[in-house]
């Protein structure tokens, strides 16, 4: 099989490559623009298999991505290309207007007209598996319901909205044109190479260097975390056995408030580097509580009853497992960390949180 994955160098894009390249005999061509989160870094691992190929293409180029259909010839469409951080879809929008939606769109159109064109038995076993996100529900009021996959959508942020207009237009190429699509909704995840703008990377490496650990209003917003890893299983299992037309659901069974993360970050830390920081007696005095950010979502969690019951799919790691799994490698990684940490980043996060990180 030949996979065509977009946005394979950010960080569920490049597990799922590392996956398919480690653990099948399957080809991959890694389509990325390489923004400020895609680093191939991730994939060296790979990068000299012969199995494995990369273009830097923008999804919405729409004669590039007909270049590269008519070349590559793939068997399958792992669409994970996306603007991801919700605080900077609030700061700057429209990128994720660009990329989410005309890229999604762009996308469709150019996979629909070299579906059209291949013959019936391979018209047949093609597929496009559209990665999304839980936010495309929005908010969960009570403290037990779920979102399963008929949660009707309400997003909240200028991110969620996009990744929603993104998933109702797929689903729509399916209705309307009989492309082949599945559509997964996934919660979030945490594992290596994850960029440290993102809450359990942006800790550790913060608490390494006794800077602050900022938490977003009082820290009780639930979230459910789902290893990387355990993801890109999951999705390899979709795109392989998955119905089209169906959306899945793939959740970690983890659900923890975002203080709760950080202080088992704390802990972890305490265990693995005891020796601090000059000045730092614990690694949770770092806590520091900042201005919540707009538009806020409390709690998700996910229903992922589904793609167990239907696919066999099933977390490997535990919160506590995959959360050690994470630490260590950030210890042991430093130099992946100092690559992506230029000064843009840096000079992006102080803004963000308001603090002296």
């Amino acid at each position: 099989m030949k996979y065509l994955i977009t946005g394979g160098a950010g960080f569920i894009g490049s597990a799922v490559i590392r996956h398919i390249i480690h653990n099948t005999n399957h080809e991959v061509l890694n389509v990325d623009k390489l923004t400020y989160a895609g680093n191939l870094e991730s994939l060296i691992s790979v990068s000299e298999n012969p199995r494995y190929q990369f273009s830097q293409t923008d999804i919405c180029d729409r004669s590039a991505l007909d270049q590269i259909f008519n070349e590559f010839q793939p068997d399958a469409v792992m669409h994970l290309a996306a603007e991801s951080h919700v605080d900077r879809s609030i700061d700057g929008p429209a990128a994720f207007i660009q990329t989410n939606i005309v890229g999604t769109y762009t996308l469709l159109e150019a996979t629909r007209k070299y579906w059209l064109a291949l013959d019936e038995h391979k018209k047949q076993s093609f597929r496009f598996h559209h990665i999304s996100t839980d936010e495309v529900y929005g908010d969960l009021e009570g403290t037990t319901d779920l979102f399963t996959e008929k949660t009707s959508y309400e997003p909240s942020s200028p991110y969620s909205a996009s990744k929603a207009s993104s998933d109702h237009l797929v689903r729509a190429w399916n209705r309307t044109y009989g492309l082949p699509t599945i559509v997964t909704n996934c919660s979030n995840n945490y594992g290596p190479y994850h960029f440290p703008e993102k809450l359990i990377p942006l800790v550790i490496l913060n608490a390494l260097e006794g800077k602050a650990l900022p938490i977003y209003g009082n820290g009780q917003q639930v979230r459910d975390w789902l290893f990387v890893e355990d993801h890109a299983r999951a999705l390899y299992k979709v795109v392989s056995e998955g119905l089209v037309g169906e959306t899945y659901n793939i959740g970690g069974h983890n659900e923890k408030a975002n203080i709760e993360v950080v202080q088992y970050i704390c802990e972890l830390l305490e265990e693995l580097i005891p020796i601090k920081p000059e000045g730092i007696a614990k690694y949770e005095d770092l806590i520091t509580y900042v201005k919540d950010r707009p538009g806020h979502d409390v709690r998700y969690a996910i229903d992922a009853s589904k793609i167990k019951n239907e696919l066999g799919w099933v977390p490997q790691e535990s919160f506590e497992t995959g959360l050690r799994k994470t630490v260590n490698w950030y210890l042991n990684n430093s130099e992946w960390v100092a690559h992506v940490q230029s000064g843009e980043y840096q000079i992006w996060v102080n803004k963000q949180y308001q603090v002296q990180l």
